[in-house]
């Protein structure tokens, strides 16, 4: 028998309507329920770990996110049952989440490691979580990194968004990738959530690079869904929508809606 990878019940599969199964995700608003806050600039909307957390694990799995923030994955995570442990690399980041974590209500456990996610410190984090939780691996591998250098996070070298060149952006999360891939279990899923930029009047297609790197650096996985999300509420263009469509007119370029969600499946 097939072993399953989500507590759904597809005899039943009509009921699941708050369930997404498109390739283009239109969010409206952030979900604002619970713990979840908008105070942290870079964090992501909480229905893309909601809808992923319900499609590829089941209650009591463990979620691994790579670029904890403030919290998100682990607070959805708390939610819905599952074990969450997040990897952060500036300390007060970290002591942040961990109260919004606690201030969630679920059945789910939680763990943090302060650490750069490309050190081997992350690693041993990661490893020791994993067994004070008593799990062997994580189902789930959530990835997302600052896109490059739009927003600065910190001056410590280990933060991305310090990448002096896309190139070393690239290759540095690609060292992301092969540090906690390891941690995944077979059937498991990766998750990268990126955007692109805009540099010296060229589109720079982050999310293409890093779905090329992903994919170079762990050769177990397989591309199952690439899903287009609207960008909704920017915290760098709101209230200069005409502004900025003034400047799409004359500089010929168009405007950023949209970010990836980029699927893995580890055979």
């Amino acid at each position: 028998m097939k072993k399953r990878i989500n507590d759904l019940d597809l005899s039943k599969w009509k009921k699941y309507e708050d369930l997404w199964t498109d390739s283009l995700w239109m969010i409206d608003a952030r979900d604002r329920s619970g713990a979840h806050t908008n105070t942290y600039h870079g964090n992501f909307v909480p229905q893309i770990p909601h809808q992923l957390m319900r499609r590829f694990t089941k209650r009591g799995d463990v979620v691994l996110d790579g670029f904890l923030g403030s919290g998100t994955t682990l607070i959805e995570a708390k939610r819905l049952g599952r074990c969450g442990i997040g990897v952060e690399l500036l300390p007060q980041v970290a002591n942040r989440a961990k109260k919004n974590v606690q201030a969630q209500e679920g059945a789910g456990k939680s763990e943090i490691v302060v650490a750069d996610s490309t050190t081997k410190k992350a690693h041993a984090g990661v490893a020791t979580a994993l067994k004070s939780m008593r799990k062997k691996s994580a189902q789930l591998l959530l990835l997302h990194p600052p896109y490059h250098d739009i927003i600065k996070f910190s001056s410590k070298r280990g933060d991305l968004s310090n990448a002096t060149t896309v190139e070393e952006f690239t290759r540095r999360f690609g060292d992301v990738v092969a540090n906690l891939c390891p941690f995944l279990a077979k059937g498991g899923h990766v998750a990268v959530v990126i955007g692109d930029k805009y540099s010296n009047s060229e589109w720079v297609p982050l999310g293409f690079y890093l779905l090329q790197e992903t994919l170079k650096r762990d050769p177990s996985l397989r591309l199952k869904s690439v899903i287009i999300k609207n960008m909704a509420g920017n915290r760098a263009k709101q209230n200069q929508g005409r502004l900025w469509r003034y400047r799409a007119l004359k500089g010929g370029y168009y405007i950023f809606k949209h970010e990836y969600v980029l699927l893995f499946k580890k055979s």
